[in-house]
């Protein structure tokens, strides 16, 4: 089963990422490249995968009020325990537009985020994770990580982008192993947790400027420049 949440339109090999799998899950939430508000997709070319789908996503019910209502039948059974995964017409509507604008917004995205590399491949106290991999991917999130010879910690260089710059920056994502439900099994992950610490994500989205990519880069370096200046 692939986890292809944030992969809509992405690939890998010349193959679409959700398909390589017996079935690839997508998410629809508020921050995705497609978007229904909240909400998912399953795809699958597995037949019985994809009615075993449809038992489960409706209470177990063998038959939908749509069905029903169209007349392909008068009553429904129920053959398993399911639940209530339906994606309301609304959502399904706004998700099929969504559908017919994703070419448009990834290719806006890989524009971005090809600027954002040639900026910051300047700064030798920045990293940009798979620089040389990204054609293929669906640039959710554009994130950094700061390298060892940088002189200011992350959440310093985060509040002082937003406080002198106006830029909002987030961070991608914390450790799993950390979390309370694993603390037992007391996993050693030094490189996970360097990430953890010193990752940084970005401004990227549609309506973004290359202007606006220009503004980020520019508080990057004036930041690390001052680090600088104050350290000789």
């Amino acid at each position: 089963i692939e986890d292809a949440a944030h992969a809509p339109g992405a690939t890998w090999n010349g193959r679409y990422l959700g398909t390589i799998g017996a079935a690839g899950c997508f998410s629809f939430f508020s921050n995705k490249n497609i978007t229904t508000a909240e909400g998912g997709m399953l795809v699958t070319d597995d037949p019985d995968i994809a009615a075993q789908a449809r038992l489960l996503r409706s209470h177990g019910m063998t038959t939908s009020s749509y069905d029903r209502a169209q007349g392909h039948a008068t009553r429904y059974d129920i053959r398993q325990v399911g639940y209530n995964y339906r994606l309301d017409d609304i959502r399904a509507a706004i998700g099929l537009v969504q559908l017919g604008k994703l070419g448009e917004d990834l290719r806006k995205r890989r524009f971005l985020a090809k600027r954002y590399r040639r900026l910051l491949v300047q700064l030798p106290e920045v990293t940009v994770p798979f620089s040389g991999k990204t054609e293929a991917s669906s640039n959710y999130i554009f994130p950094i990580v700061l390298n060892e010879n940088c002189p200011i910690s992350r959440d310093e260089f985060r509040n002082r982008l937003e406080k002198e710059w106006g830029i909002q920056t987030s961070v991608h994502y914390p450790a799993v192993h950390r979390f309370t439900q694993y603390a037992d099994d007391k996993a050693y992950l030094p490189v996970t947790d360097y990430i953890v610490n010193h990752e940084l994500t970005l401004p990227l989205y549609y309506g973004m400027t290359e202007e606006q990519v220009d503004y980020v880069y520019l508080g990057i370096r004036a930041i690390l420049l001052d680090y600088k200046e104050k350290i000789s």
